[in-house]
């Protein structure tokens, strides 16, 4: 097959042998688990617990309202013991309730019957609807949502984010064939004719683990493509390029040039929950970085702490100086290990001081254009730069910074040492936010006109009533209601004279 190059980009050392020795490890359940209800892009969803309530492992505990999110399970089988609000990461002054559940020792397991794999396209999104899969690379969109228009072309992406990251490679490496068999199950549901599953060339165990499985239980449709390891190749947009030399338009999606993208372990959950009836209760999650005494790739119940992961991961080092909850490039920094893992989050990063800049080295750009040519985005990050800094926004969303996909190609291309990717991911936040306050300002118009017009109606309504009244009362209108009791009595007197 022959592949494309997406502009921009960086050949970053790798850091995945550190976390890939020892395989896939399940960590156990913590004491508690702590599981937000907003897990997903969109609307948080509604928890359908209470406090004392017993559930089973796979059981919902909060539901999507009117489809527009992702419905959440309990992980273990156990109490829950609050529904309290707690911060997310990256969040600060936002709080949403997270349900709070102690496992039990022993305790029920709540799983849908089983469907077969070729079962039709409705009842396979149904399914996934119901099981709560999401975007497991980090976006978190409903995978049921993504899957409802038919698409020509089906990725299923195996190339990671970060160099840091290994928990695709892991996933593969012990479960190419679920991978595969759910890639032909979500071609039937997508109706998608091609599938491709992409494969990073450094990923050489992965690689062998796929072309099994695929000569096994994909020949006639799945497609092994080994990509070249050059980041951010996993961003879908980057990604459909390397694959199809198309490039998605600005401001529009994958699905506008026939194109859907999977992560593998997307896959591999939604094919669990249709033949093993499971709901999304787990995930890998990468924990990695010289400030971890043991780094590896572990199956984690939803729910659990960064503080607990880290601990099964043989605590901390002395060289620990940052806390990450993702990779160096789009990860947040996290202020605390209190924070819950959750659908999104796939890597814990914990650096050292090689990995850390020096704290105010940033100096003026000098226009190298350096920044414009890592770009995987074909922005131009020094303009953008310069409105962000000006506080003129609009211009600033004008020339794309909605198109960042916060890769911080930018920041390590800058002579300078701009952090560049923050400016923008502040401008952002900015912007919504003003975007939000002006949708509020005009629900609250639209609300004052409806309101001003109820009462101008209702006005008019009492001032017709007024004036029928009125015209009831007048002269003309009394002696016509007295002719007319006058005839009703002589009618009445000429009836009872007759015999």
């Amino acid at each position: 097959m022959h592949l494309h190059r997406f502009h921009g980009g960086l050949d970053l050392p790798g850091h995945k042998a550190e976390s890939t020795a020892g395989g896939l490890r399940r960590l156990p359940p913590s004491a508690r688990l702590y599981l937000s209800v907003l897990q997903h892009a969109g609307l948080p969803a509604e928890p359908c617990v209470a406090p004392g309530d017993s559930v089973a492992r796979g059981q919902r505990i909060a539901i999507a309202e009117g489809g527009a999110g992702a419905d959440l399970h309990s992980p273990v089988a156990g109490r829950v013991i609050a529904i309290e609000a707690l911060p997310l990461p990256g969040t600060p002054g936002i709080e949403v309730p997270h349900v709070v559940i102690e496992p039990a020792p022993d305790g029920a397991l709540q799983a849908q019957p089983a469907l077969p794999e070729d079962a039709d396209a409705d009842a396979l999104r149904a399914r996934i609807r119901d099981a709560g899969i999401v975007g497991l690379g980090g976006a978190g969109f409903p995978t049921a949502g993504k899957l409802a228009a038919a698409r020509a072309t089906l990725v299923i992406n195996g190339a990671e984010c970060e160099p840091w990251i290994a928990c695709d490679d892991a996933l593969l490496r012990e479960h190419a064939d679920e991978v595969v068999r759910g890639a032909r199950m979500m071609a039937r549901a997508s109706g998608a004719s091609r599938v491709l599953l992409a494969v990073e060339d450094s990923m050489r165990e992965a690689i062998t683990a796929c072309g099994e499985a695929v000569q096994a239980h994909g020949q006639d449709l799945v497609e092994l493509v080994v990509v070249p390891t050059r980041y951010p190749e996993g961003g879908e947009r980057q990604l459909i390029q390397v694959l199809t030399g198309q490039e998605v338009p600005r401001g529009g999606l994958p699905r506008d040039i026939g194109v859907i993208v999977l992560n593998v372990a997307t896959v591999r959950a939604a094919w669990r929950a249709v033949v093993l009836g499971e709901a999304l209760c787990e995930r890998v999650v990468t924990v990695t970085g010289p400030g971890v005494a043991r780094p590896g790739n572990f199956i984690v119940p939803l729910g659990t702490r960064v503080c607990d992961l880290v601990a099964h991961a043989g605590g901390y080092t002395p060289a620990a100086r940052r806390l990450m909850l993702g990779g160096p490039m789009m990860g947040t920094a996290l202020p605390h290990d209190g924070f819950a893992i959750g659908k999104t989050h796939n890597c814990v990063l914990v650096l050292g001081d090689a990995d850390l800049r020096t704290a105010g080295d940033e100096m003026p750009c000098i226009r190298c254009g350096d920044c414009a040519t890592a770009c995987p985005s074909r922005l131009l990050p020094q303009q953008l730069h310069w409105q962000a800094r000006a506080g003129r926004l609009d211009e600033a969303r004008g020339q794309g910074l909605f198109d960042c996909i916060e890769c911080g190609c930018c920041d390590l291309a800058c002579p300078s040492h701009i952090p560049l990717t923050q400016q923008f991911r502040l401008a952002k936040g900015e912007l919504l936010a003003r975007d939000a306050d002006a949708a509020n300002a005009e629900a609250a118009r639209q609300r004052f006109e409806s309101r001003r017009e109820r009462l101008e109606r209702e006005a008019g309504e009492r001032e017709a009533r007024r004036a029928a009244r009125k015209a009831a009362a007048s002269p003309d209108a009394v002696a016509a209601a007295l002719e007319r009791a006058r005839a009703k009595r002589a009618a009445s007197d000429d009836a009872g004279d007759r015999p």
